[in-house]
Order: C-alpha cells, then sequence, then structure tokens
C-alpha cells in the first residue's frame, strides 16, 4: 500500500485534514520505541487504497523536539511515497520555512494551501498557480475545515506520488553553498542518501549529522576558521536560518495580495475576541465561568436554578415510568437527563433478566451472580457514560475552537510564578480527557525538571474515568444535605485537583527541582467553529476506549469483586446477608484501619470496609471504584430492598445507610480517589516517561502521599473546624523553611544530602 505523510506546523489544520480523509478507519498508536502518538489512517477514493500517516506539528526539521526527530526520520528512513505539505494561507510566509526543509529531500511534495476560505474572509487574495510557478511544486487550495479540494489534493498527490523527485535548496547563490557543494559531494562518495538535505544539516552544525558524519563535520570546522559573517559571525545555523526567510520574503510573499481597505483598519474577529478573553484581568474568570457553565450542563439537577422557590415534585412524574427523568426538585440538566434515561433503559433489561431466570427456577446463587453481579457492577459505570461523553465533548468544542490555547497563554502569567511556563498546562488540561495522552505530551517540555513535575501533577486533573466516582459521590452527599446541585459539589472535587496541582509544583520547584522557567512561545490559532465530523470521532474514540474497557477490565473486577464477596475462606457460598463473613470482607477489614484518618477506615458501621476495598479496586481502573460500588450494594441491603439492583447514586446512598458515613468522609474519599495513584495504564506511561527508576518510585510516593494527606486534611477540617487553625500553622512552618533555606539563611539541602548519604552507607553495610 502507497504511503503519504501529512507534514506541517502546529496549528495549520493538519489534524483536521487527516480527520476529513480517513474518518473511521484512523488508529492511534505509538511512534516505535516512542511514546508518543501515531496517527494512521487509509485514504479509500484514489485508484489504489493509500495509507496516510500523521506526522507531528513541527515548525522546523532540527532536532530540537522529539516530535521534529520523529517527523524528519520518518520522511528519511521510512521513504514515503508522497509528502503532503499543509501551510496555513493565512501565515504563509512563516509556514513556508518547513517547506524550503523538506524541499532538499528526495521526495515527491505536493503543497495544501490550508484555511484558503478565512483568507477570501479577510478579503485578501493567494493565486495557487502563482504560488506553484515561484516555488516548483504542485500547490492545491484547500479548506479541511469545510472539506473543500480534498479530492483535487488527493488526486494530484497520486500523480506527483509517481513521479521521482530530487531534493534542490532555496540557498543556492548564499555565501555558504559552496560548503554545502563540497560537503554535498563527500556524503554523496559514501553513498548517503538525501545528500544534499544532510549536507545542508552538516553545515548547520547538526547535533544528529555531526554524530552520523563525524569526519565531514571537520571540513565544516575547517571552513569556519576562514569565515566570518557580519551579522551572525561563524553561527552556520543562524546564517542558513536568515537565508531561508529572506529567500520566502523576496520570492513568495508576492503571492498575498491584501485588502487594502480592511488592512490596518479595524481588529479581526479573532483579535476582538482575544481582547476580552484574554484580557490581563477577566481572562481567568472568565474561564472558571466557562468551566462551570459546562458543569452546570452536565451535572446539575436544578438546571438554571429554576427549582428554588416551585412545588416540590413539579416535574418529577411521579407514579409513571418516567419517574425521575425530567427531574424532581428542579429540571435536570441535559447531562443528568441522559443519564437518567440510560438508566431507565439499564433497569429494564436487569428486572427483565431477573424475571427471566427467576421464572425458569434458576439458582438463587447464579441469578444474584448475573443481576446484582455481574450487570449492577457494569451498569453503575454505563450509566455515567452519556455525562462522560456530555463533559468531553464541551471540551473537545473548547480545544477545537482554539480557546484552549489561549487558555494556555494567560495561564502563562500565573504558571511561571510557580516554576511552570504555560506550555505545561496543554499536557495538563489533557489530563481532563485522559492521563495517558497527557502524560506522553510532557515530552514537549523543554527542561527535564519541569516535565517530571507535570507528569506528577496531570493526574490530578480529574480524567473521565473518574468522573462517575465524582458525580456518583457526590449524589450520595446531596441526598444527606438535601440539596439538588451536583454540579457545585462536582466542579468543587475538579478546582480542588487544580490548586492541588498547581500547590504541588510550587512545593516542588521550589525544593527539590529547581531550575529556571523556559520561555513560553505560542502561535495563537484563529478563532473558528469546531468541525462536527471531527468531534463525532472524537467521541466516537472516547465511547469505543470506554466500552472496550467496561467489557475486559471492569467486567473481570466485577466478577472477581462478587465472587470474592459470595465466598468464605473454606468456599463456601455465602447469601448476601452473611457478606460480612466472605473473603472481600475480611480483606477489607484488613485495611480498613488505614483510611480511619480520611474518616472511611475503624469508625464506620459493619460495611464500611467497603470504602476501603473500593479505594483499592480504583488503583486497577477508576471505574472500578464505582462498579464495586454497585456489586456490593445490593448485597448490603438485601434485607431492606429485595430483588433490586442498585447502581451510581442509589448504590452511594445505600451503602450511607448502612456505614453511617459522613459528608466530610465522603469528600475525602473523592479526594483520595482523585490524587491518588491512577490507573495502572497511567501508571506504565508514567514509567515510561520517568527520567530513571528512582525518579519514578519518588513519582508512586508523591502521589500515595498527597492523596492522604488531603484527604486527612479534609475529613479532619470537615469534623472539627477549629483543626484548619492548626494545619495552617502546620503549613506556614513548613513555607517558612523553604523560603529561608532559599534565601540561604538555613542549609536544609545539606542536611537532606547528609541524610541521604547516611541512609546510603547502611544500606551497603
Amino acid at each position: 500500500m502507497m504511503k503519504f505523510a501529512l507534514a506541517g506546523n502546529p496549528n495549520c489544520g493538519k489534524t483536521t485534514l487527516f480527520n476529513s480523509l480517513t474518518g473511521s478507519t484512523a488508529h492511534v498508536g505509538n511512534w516505535p520505541g516512542v511514546t508518543v502518538d501515531k496517527k494512521e489512517g487509509v485514504y479509500k477514493k484514489c485508484a489504489e487504497p493509500i495509507s496516510i500517516v500523521d506526522l507531528p506539528g513541527i515548525y522546523s526539521l532540527s532536532p530540537y523536539t522529539p516530535e521534529e526527530v520523529i517527523s524528519r526520520n520518518y520522511i528519511l528512513d521510512e521513504k514515503p511515497d508522497c509528502i503532503i505539505n499543509i501551510v496555513d494561507a493565512t501565515n504563509l510566509e512563516r509556514n513556508l520555512y518547513l517547506t524550503t526543509q523538506i524541499m532538499e529531500i528526495d521526495v515527491p511534495i505536493i503543497i495544501a494551501l490550508n484555511m484558503m476560505d478565512a483568507v477570501e474572509k479577510n478579503g485578501d487574495r493567494i493565486e495557487p498557480s502563482e504560488l506553484e510557478k515561484k516555488i516548483g511544486l504542485p500547490v492545491v487550495a484547500i479548506s479541511a475545515l469545510k472539506e473543500n479540494g480534498l479530492d483535487e489534493l488527493m488526486s494530484r498527490a497520486y500523480e506527483v506520488s509517481k513521479q521521482k523527485r530530487i531534493g534542490s535548496t532555496v540557498l543556492a547563490g548564499t555565501e555558504l553553498m559552496h560548503l554545502i557543494g563540497d560537503c554535498k559531494i563527500a556524503l554523496e562518495g559514501q553513498k548517503v542518501d538525501n545528500a544534499l538535505f544532510h549536507a545542508i544539516k552538516l553545515v548547520e552544525l547538526d547535533e544528529i549529522e555531526v554524530k552520523m558524519h563525524p569526519e565531514s563535520a571537520k571540513m565544516v570546522e575547517e571552513f569556519k576558521q576562514t569565515f566570518k559573517d557580519d551579522t551572525f559571525g561563524c553561527d552556520f545555523e543562524a546564517i542558513v536560518a536568515d537565508s531561508r526567510y529572506k529567500y520566502i520574503s523576496t520570492n513568495y510573499s508576492a503571492v498575498v495580495v491584501k485588502n487594502k481597505k480592511s488592512e490596518g483598519q479595524k481588529l479581526s474577529r479573532s483579535d476582538r475576541a482575544d481582547k476580552v478573553l484574554t484580557h490581563r484581568v477577566w481572562g481567568i474568570p472568565i474561564f472558571l465561568l466557562i468551566l462551570f457553565a459546562i458543569f452546570h450542563l452536565t451535572f446539575s439537577e436544578n438546571f438554571l436554578f429554576i427549582g428554588y422557590g416551585l412545588p416540590e415534585g413539579w416535574v418529577s412524574l411521579e407514579g409513571t415510568a418516567a419517574e425521575g427523568l425530567f427531574g424532581e426538585g428542579g429540571i435536570n440538566s441535559p447531562g443528568v437527563f441522559l443519564q437518567s434515561l440510560l438508566g431507565l433503559a439499564t433497569d429494564s433489561i436487569t428486572d427483565a433478566i431477573r424475571t427471566a431466570m427467576e421464572n425458569g427456577a434458576v439458582a438463587e446463587w447464579a441469578t444474584g451472580f448475573v443481576c446484582d453481579g455481574i450487570l449492577g457492577g457494569l451498569f453503575s459505570v454505563l450509566s455515567f457514560l452519556p455525562q462522560i461523553l456530555l463533559l468531553f465533548l464541551f471540551f473537545s468544542i473548547l480545544e477545537d475552537s482554539g480557546y484552549m490555547a489561549r487558555v494556555a497563554f494567560i495561564l502563562d502569567r500565573i504558571f511561571r510564578k510557580f516554576g511552570l511556563s504555560g506550555r505545561a498546562f496543554m499536557p495538563m488540561i489533557m489530563g481532563f480527557g485522559c492521563s495517558v495522552p497527557a502524560i506522553i505530551n510532557t515530552r514537549t517540555l523543554a527542561d527535564q525538571n519541569e516535565r517530571t513535575a507535570t507528569l506528577r501533577v496531570i493526574p490530578f486533573f480529574s480524567c473521565g474515568a473518574k468522573l462517575p466516582i465524582l458525580t456518583a459521590v457526590a449524589g450520595g452527599i446531596l441526598s444527606l444535605a438535601n440539596i439538588n446541585n451536583a454540579d457545585i459539589i462536582t466542579y468543587s472535587m475538579y478546582l480542588l485537583g487544580v490548586v492541588v496541582a498547581i500547590c504541588a509544583v510550587l512545593l516542588m520547584r521550589n525544593t527539590t527541582m529547581k531550575g529556571d522557567v523556559p520561555p513560553f512561545i505560542m502561535e495563537l490559532p484563529a478563532y473558528h467553529a469546531p468541525q462536527f465530523k471531527n468531534l463525532m470521532l472524537h467521541l466516537w474514540d472516547k465511547l469505543e476506549h470506554f466500552i472496550k474497557k467496561a467489557f475486559t477490565i471492569i467486567l473481570v473486577s466485577t466478577i472477581v469483586i462478587w465472587f470474592f464477596s459470595h465466598f468464605s475462606w473454606s468456599w463456601h457460598y455465602l447469601p448476601d446477608e452473611q457478606m460480612n463473613e466472605s473473603i472481600l470482607a475480611n480483606l477489607g477489614q484488613l485495611i480498613q484501619p488505614l483510611f480511619t484518618p480520611l474518616g472511611f477506615g475503624s469508625q464506620l458501621g459493619s460495611f464500611g470496609w467497603v470504602f476501603a476495598v473500593a479505594a483499592i479496586t480504583g488503583l486497577i481502573a477508576k471505574e472500578n471504584v464505582i462498579a464495586t460500588f454497585g456489586t456490593l450494594a445490593s448485597c448490603v441491603v438485601s434485607g431492606f430492598i429485595a430483588d433490586e439492583a442498585l447502581e451510581g447514586v442509589d448504590a452511594i446512598e445505600a451503602l450511607i445507610g448502612a456505614t453511617g458515613i459522613g459528608i466530610p468522609a465522603l469528600i475525602a474519599f473523592i479526594a483520595f480517589n482523585l490524587l491518588t495513584i491512577p490507573c495502572f495504564a497511567a501508571v506504565a506511561t508514567a514509567k515510561a516517561e520517568s527520567p530513571s527508576k528512582s525518579s519514578f518510585r519518588w513519582t508512586l510516593l508523591f502521589w500515595v502521599a498527597t492523596s492522604y494527606i488531603v484527604g486527612t486534611m479534609i475529613y479532619l477540617i470537615g469534623e472539627w473546624w477549629w483543626t484548619l487553625f492548626i494545619i495552617l500553622a502546620l503549613w506556614d512552618a513548613a513555607i517558612t523553611l523553604i523560603v529561608l533555606n532559599n534565601k540561604g539563611k538555613i542549609h536544609l539541602d545539606g542536611a537532606f544530602a547528609t541524610l541521604k548519604s547516611k541512609l546510603g552507607k547502611r544500606k551497603t553495610e
């Protein structure tokens, strides 16, 4: 199968084009040996199927970032049949810099002049045929967002791929061209492919190139002794870059005809929006308000707060099959409505299966295993799927519209004070979707200490897997507090994770991970309406991932949990009412005291071990917490509620009644699961991204310690408000010691180093 590679700058529309070309055939993996996303798909409208590879977004083919190395190695080593170079037509000159580098490789190239609709909207004009004549490469005008010109692009790309192409350079005529020619001849004598590209990189004293051809590099060093440029001295890399930009400005800028009427007269829509959304004072409050609106639309049972002051039960449809579907004390938000709708469906399925099994005289244990064990656990997790997808949809809209890039920009001012650049916010915000790609994305950070600190706090940004925990436990808190706004509690827990992350980074960057904050340079893409097709592909990926996990890891977990909760150590089957004598109960009672400082330990009733067990099973997959509750809740209340599988919030309410757990402990339970060791997949990714085994072990300890300390503080302050002053005094003392150490007035670093050395000697002895 032929292979076409998509190459372009970040925010040039490359991913949108990839999704439009490949659709449902797209899949994501990792590049061999490197945990950076590799996207591949198949385009089927040409004479033969074509494999499309989406290379990481890059600004150049120099080895400054892992993405640039990956793209460079793929083009040089894998030898794709054609490179489709996506160029943002609204920023033509900057985008063509990468083009001039790709041109130097012996590979067929076609330029996809993207965002031409935006150019026309601004009243500007670019003639593709004129650019094609000047640059010597095929050029096709497209709009990846509106899917205009894609068939012509792929048709011409297919034709181009059949023709052999020899690399050319825009550096001909520059003062370094003689040296480039000599290097090219030397490399050709060594039978090096793409000799022109390698020669130019060698002249730049490119790190990778010098290691590959040390003898040829000596030629460049010798030439340096006879060369002196008035502007850049002997910095050949700077001279080459300057020559590229001068050539682009001289030869290609003329193809852009600006609209003289609009030029300099008024701000674009994006600029006007940025004056508000990136405002120095109002930018962050607006972001927090947008976040709250998202949570309100997803979780509130009192939509727009119109339930206050109205008759109780005015929309409950009490006594009907749809009772509670539209709301009870108020109107359900779209997220809660969809959740309730799915709940009606899953309840009907469970009831039908239970009735069929009972009528068929199936053994009681088998009925319980299927209805309470398997279906109870699975449906407890699946019941939150609508809210997970809705929340993910909102975040995808913010990201695809260009707003999330602005959030990173406005947060850079704050993050910089904490020892991080705004660039670190991008992997952090990805953590709201899934910690695995978010942790992988820390590779884009330049400083190792910043990378490690960011990696450690990413799980604090609650992912979709933790959402059922937040929503279900928040529902239980609402039942105790007699209010109906779960959105406020859920939103507060998300903010808690963000605040703890910032505090943790501040602590690390002022103690064990000191270092300068690297500069943050980022291009803000123009605002645009997200493409419906792309949003649906994002949601489909999320749904597919969730369903696979539900019917593999979670299904196995629910079966194991039910089995161990219904058998004794002598392997005798135990009915529901004897669950406290089961293997699971004994194990839970063994670890239960560990959680006493957090409020869900020894102080709870006879079934209090359920919370300890749920916290432990959540280490495998966070969805297991609610699956555990769903599997065990029916057993706990079997004496009170007959023949009914409990899911989600109902399961939590049943466990609250059986254990006597209070609101502070429930909030501490959320905090512990939010901040502790993430799922096994995220842990494995963190291990791969950690610089050493020692660093990874400290990361695990950091997660456990943070979750335990924060959970304990929440429980203590919630139960005994006066402990707040003791906790503040302790933190004040710790902060004072850190400040004094950083000012050199005390020497904690030396003391810790001495202690570490002594411990190392004892271990050796």
